[in-house]
Formats: C-alpha cells, structure tokens, sequence
C-alpha cells in the first residue's frame, strides 16, 4: 500500500538514496535539508507499507516543488525502481498539484528528458501539455529537456 505524507528529516537518507539512483546530478542530504527548512518548497514522500510488516514503513518514491509568487515548479518526482509502476508517482503529482492549487498557484510546471517517454505519457494523463524545449538543460547525458505546464 502507498500512503503520500509530507517528507521529515528522517526520510531525508532514503530520499538520498533514491536521488543517486535516479538521477545523474542527485541533490545531496544536505540540499534536501536546506529545501525542507524552507517554507517555498514542498516536499512529499510515498510511504510502502508491507502487509508482512505492519508499521513498517519503507520510502518508495518522493516528490519536491517549490512555489513563489503563484509561480509552482516540480524540481524533481523520483520512484525507486522496485516500486514503481505501483501508482507512487501518479499519487505524489496528484498531491503535488493539489497543493499547488491550495497555496493560490496559477499553474504548475516541470522539465522532463526528452527520453523519458513513460514520464511524458504519465503528465499528459494528467493534464499536463508541452509548452517550451531547454536545449541541452541535462548533463550526464547531455539532453534537451521539455518543458511540461498545468494550468489551473
């Protein structure tokens, strides 16, 4: 079962580790510490519980957004390999935009590889549309990225 709760400083190792087994540039723990101190980001973690080990929660996956002045971002939606398929990634967007909604955002936007075609076809579900190209915006690979957009 996935449960969406707000990230605390114990899941930061966890989210760590999913950072470096996601992404090629991971944010540190200490980045992740920095982003939760500050009240424009959001963060949300996706809780597995198994029903073998009741109690015992294990992170699956983990979703940061940063809002200003109506302004909403995702800087980064991750899902640890073994989890996913599993609805974590559909369920931290879904809360990601809601809140975005309820803190009076006009939108919300991300980039996403031009490779990530299973990313790409899980936004659009959602209602996200194209609206811009960051050429070359990705390193290890290099990569342009596609700019996804929500409007409320």
């Amino acid at each position: 079962m996935i449960e969406i709760v707000p990230m605390r400083l114990r899941h930061i190792p966890e989210v760590a580790r999913l950072e470096e087994t996601c992404f090629s540039s991971p944010w540190s723990e200490a980045t992740l510490r920095d982003g939760l101190g500050n009240p424009q980001w959001v963060f949300y973690v996706a809780l597995r519980t198994s029903p073998e080990s009741p109690g015992k929660e294990q992170v699956a996956g983990y979703g940061g957004m940063l809002c200003a002045a109506g302004d909403c971002y995702i800087a980064n939606i991750a899902v640890f390999p073994e989890s996913r398929r599993q609805g974590a990634a559909t369920a931290l967007l879904l809360r990601l935009i809601d809140k975005a909604r309820e803190l009076g955002g006009a939108f919300v936007s991300l980039e996403v590889r031009e490779s990530n075609v299973g990313a790409m076809a899980l936004y659009e579900k959602l209602g996200f549309r194209r609206a811009g190209l960051r050429k070359n915006y990705y390193e290890k690979p290099r990569e342009n990225a596609l700019i996804y957009t929500l409007w409320f």
